[in-house]
């Protein structure tokens, strides 16, 4: 079995399986590692590629490349930077079916997935997101220029960028991370998930390909080595997508060098259903945006609140829906829904389920795994629990979603902003007027009406509370990347 090589300094590092070599040097000048970790593919359970295993010394040798390529990527100029970072979203595009096989391959991902939410809609936004974002301005603003001083507000890189990317969306999420990081000027090291780590290293080649040696470089392990790299003292920020957990991990890391950090964290988004939208109409909407990518999105519809008055015949549609949708593996192009990433987050959803139970829940569908081989949960819908349940209050990131039955729109807002999360949240209604207000009063980054989790590369997302610090894409995202120098020069 092949072994996919890390990239530091523009160099591929790694271990060669077919020549048994061990702690060779590479041309890199670092040691390859002797150690591999297996990535599966979710759908059967199977090792299918492996990847190096990072050591201390990789990260050490991946920041000082990044360290040394800062000067000159820094001063080269805008222009240039932006031809650049065209040229690799031109060969994204190219790459593009080869790509959609790598994500598909281990996340699981189908093809098209429900609603055109799929391993083709991830790589087409992987290469809109490059496009887009390398086309945002970071024009000097003046503050002052009249006989007694000019004052100017620049945008400077930071330096060294540490990216750390989940295995839920791992090329476009790496695509959100690196292409602003560099499009501000500063270098990267990016390390994926170890679950999810071929597509985004495929992209670091192609963009190698392109980028001068040391502007961005890739390593691969677990999260030990993105803990090095977090806290390592080259590394003048850290821009992370994951867990609450990990990002109050990364926080302590990153405080005793002030690191720079953008951390987009769990959410667990409440939806509002008013009593006076048309069941039939909404419910194929409301299904996908709590079941697209199996839930495994932070910015999934996870708490689906419903006015009594259609509570009942809203879940019966939902349930219908459920029922119909098409689970398997997702090389399958009829396939809808296909595994959960990986065996641990298939737990997790089961212990959700299981905690359901106990508190009551009914269980409308779905409720268990599915037998054979893969980590397949069946697609679940669950009534009968409020909030204070597990499944309710917490995140389960899988494929099931409670309904909530509310009476009064101020009481289940008040509900909706008692979580600790604060990542998006919607109102779904005819009169979109009313939702918007009442949206507006939802505590969270993002809120939609009659939508959730749309995102575009040229409005900014991020979330508040325990889902995050700092927002990304447009420009509000890039300047998360830059620091701020005022100049003023006296006349």
């Amino acid at each position: 079995m092949n072994i996919t090589p890390m990239i530091i300094n523009g160099c591929p590092v790694g271990a060669d399986t077919t020549l048994g070599v061990v702690n060779l040097v590479s041309t890199s000048g670092v040691a390859d590692s002797a150690a591999t970790l297996g990535v599966i593919n979710p759908a059967s359970g199977e090792v299918f590629a492996q990847v190096p295993a990072a050591s201390s010394a990789h990260v050490d040798a991946a920041v000082a490349a990044a360290q040394a390529a800062f000067p000159a990527w820094r001063a080269t100029p805008d222009a240039e930077r932006q031809r650049l970072l065209h040229a690799i979203g031109a060969a994204l595009e190219a790459h593009m079916p080869e790509l959609m096989q790598l994500v598909m391959q281990e996340s699981g991902k189908p093809v098209n997935g429900l609603d055109g939410v799929g391993a083709g809609m991830e790589v087409a936004g992987a290469i809109a997101w490059t496009h887009v974002t390398a086309d945002l301005p970071l024009p000097v603003e003046v503050i002052q220029d009249d006989a007694v001083a000019r004052v100017e507000v620049h945008r400077k890189p930071l330096g060294v960028v540490a990216s750390i990317t989940p295995w839920n969306w791992p090329l476009l999420i790496a695509i959100w991370h690196v292409i602003p990081a560099l499009r501000a000027g500063n270098t990267v090291v990016l390390k994926p998930s170890e679950y999810t780590p071929l597509a985004t290293l495929r992209f670091a080649e192609l963009a190698n390909a392109i980028l001068p040696a040391g502007v961005l470089n890739v390593i691969t392990g677990t999260g030990e080595v993105g803990a090095a790299l977090a806290t390592h003292a080259g590394v003048a920020k850290v821009v992370f997508t994951g867990s609450t957990e990990t990002g109050r991990r990364i926080m302590q890391g990153a405080a005793p060098t002030l690191k720079r950090l953008t951390l987009e964290l769990g959410g667990n988004d409440a939806g509002i259903v008013l009593p006076d939208v048309d069941v039939r109409a909404v419910a194929p909407k409301l299904f996908a945006a709590c079941f697209h990518n199996n839930g495994q999105t932070c910015a999934c519809l996870k708490r689906l609140y419903v006015h009594e008055s259609i509570h009942d015949a809203l879940c019966a549609e939902l349930a219908a829906l459920a029922g119909r949708v098409v689970v398997g593996d997702g090389a399958d192009p009829a396939t809808q829904l296909g595994p959960l990433q990986n065996a641990r987050q298939l737990a997790i959803v089961e212990s959700f389920a299981e905690s359901a139970r106990r508190d009551g829940g009914v269980f409308l569908c779905g409720g268990h795994r599915r037998p054979g081989p893969g980590y397949f949960f069946e697609p679940t819908i669950v009534t009968g629990l409020s909030d204070g349940s597990r499944l309710v209050d917490a995140e389960p990131f899988g494929p099931i979603v409670p309904v909530i039955r509310y009476a009064d729109v101020d009481e289940v807002i008040a509900r909706a902003n008692a979580n600790a999360q604060g990542l998006g949240g919607s109102v779904w209604s005819a009169d979109p007027a009313r939702a918007a207000a009442l949206a507006q009063r939802l505590e969270c980054g993002i809120a939609w009406v009659n939508e959730h989790g749309a995102v575009q590369p040229d409005a900014p997302f991020g979330g508040i509370k325990q889902s995050g610090i700092g927002v990304e894409f447009g420009r509000h995202g890039l300047l998360e990347f830059t620091t701020l120098q005022t100049l003023r020069v006296a006349k």
